[in-house]
């Protein structure tokens, strides 16, 4: 049975509908960097995407030659760090000022070389360029995060997560390597976005006293 990091690791991709504290442990990811509205229908947010799931499924079958350690898993789900110049977490009525770094998480056996490889042969396939496509090492640390649905709920959720963190002596702790974070447990390429579900994890630390 392929290995399914959602189940594997419930703890940081399933959370419960109320919010809880978690620490992130370092992590590799594919990663496309961007700025704008996420919603433009052919702007650089959909074609991050693309440029993500080609690698990542590159990856996948490169089971026909495997690298050293492979194993057969399910791709692990999109996610997105989100920031804006000058605000303090997010402000969703200025979407054109996005700045993001869209993820997708890495196996184990993915080495830097490995992950080369995997470039050039879905540029040699689909004869585009992959080179927005990066390596990235990433440990998220303090946490507090809480399971939702669509992106409606977004905002009652993040004031639901601040009032808990504060409660358990937290605040949050936005800053170079700590944004906003989305794991999109629904495939936001074909889900409708009343029936998406996602996580949402802000950074914190201990309150000054």
């Amino acid at each position: 049975m392929a290995f399914d990091y959602k189940k594997e690791y419930k703890q940081f991709y399933l959370p419960p509908r109320t919010p809880g504290i978690v620490t992130e442990p370092a992590m590799n990811f594919l990663a496309v960097r961007g700025q704008g509205d996420p919603n433009e229908e052919h702007g650089a947010y959909k074609q991050a995407l693309e440029q993500l799931y080609a690698v990542a499924y590159t990856i996948k079958m490169s089971k026909r030659n495997p690298p050293e350690g492979y194993f057969e898993y399910v791709v692990p789900p999109l996610e997105g760090l989100w920031w804006q110049e000058g605000v303090h977490g997010v402000d969703y009525t200025r979407k054109a000022d996005f700045r993001w770094i869209s993820l997708i998480r890495l196996p184990e056996f993915v080495t830097k070389p490995v992950f080369d490889r995997a470039v050039r042969e879905a540029t040699e396939k689909k004869q585009r360029d992959f080179s927005q496509v990066e390596f990235f090492s990433w440990e998220e640390g303090l946490c507090v995060h809480m399971h939702i649905g669509p992106y409606d709920d977004e905002r009652a959720t993040v004031a639901a997560m601040e009032e808990y963190a504060r409660a358990q002596g937290y605040e949050a702790d936005f800053g170079p390597g700590r944004f906003h974070h989305e794991i999109y447990l629904s495939d936001v390429r074909r889900c409708k976005p009343e029936r998406l579900k996602t996580v949402i994890r802000h950074p914190i630390k201990k309150a000054d006293i």
